[in-house]
């Protein structure tokens, strides 16, 4: 499978991208999309996993920069979890566990599968600062190893004004609970 989009399909993800960066200068405060724009065009791998994002309906845009690396860093901003990434368990290892009715996949097979990161709790808790995501529905986010040694998976989300962290069965899956990722250029 090819990971490139082609010419028309990456500028019509550009201008889309655009818009929202230009809609939403909050995110990302001191920013030029000029920039990131050369970036993006650098990498046009990465336009394929921010197109992956995007048809999946995470609407990412641009929330911070990493001086360290000089990297730009897109995130799903979609108001609740992506549809088109919900209804998975957490890992394979989970979804290998599960007898009957298994999900489609797993959230960290599709991420790696889409090119991004999963979010750490620390990350989620950033992108809340933001702004305002998932009131009606959760996100899965990166498990620490000592977590999912046990059979468990935390996942995240907004209720009551403020940010609270769960755990589940990793082998569990909602309709409701997907993932955000995020994608470094």
């Amino acid at each position: 499978m090819s990971k490139q989009l082609s010419a028309e399909a990456a500028k019509e993800l550009m201008s889309v991208l655009k818009k929202r960066f230009e809609k939403h200068p909050d995110r990302h405060k001191g920013m030029d999309w000029s920039s990131i724009q050369a970036k993006l065009e650098a990498n046009p791998e990465k336009l394929w996993s921010l197109d992956e994002m995007e048809s999946s309906e995470g609407e990412p845009d641009v929330i911070g920069y990493d001086e360290q690396t000089n990297e730009y860093l897109f995130c799903d901003c979609s108001p609740e979890s992506p549809k088109g990434r919900r209804s998975l368990c957490y890992d394979k290892e989970a979804w290998n566990s599960r007898k009957e009715h298994k999900p489609s996949g797993s959230v960290l097979e599709r991420a790696k599968e889409m090119g991004i990161e999963l979010l750490t709790e620390t990350q989620y808790r950033e992108l809340q600062s933001l702004g305002t995501f998932d009131l009606k529905t959760s996100s899965w986010v990166k498990t620490p190893v000592e977590i999912r040694k046990h059979g468990g998976a935390i996942f995240c989300d907004r209720r009551y004004g403020a940010v609270f962290m769960y755990h589940n069965g990793a082998e569990s899956y909602y309709a409701a609970r997907g993932f955000r990722g995020m994608l470094r250029v």
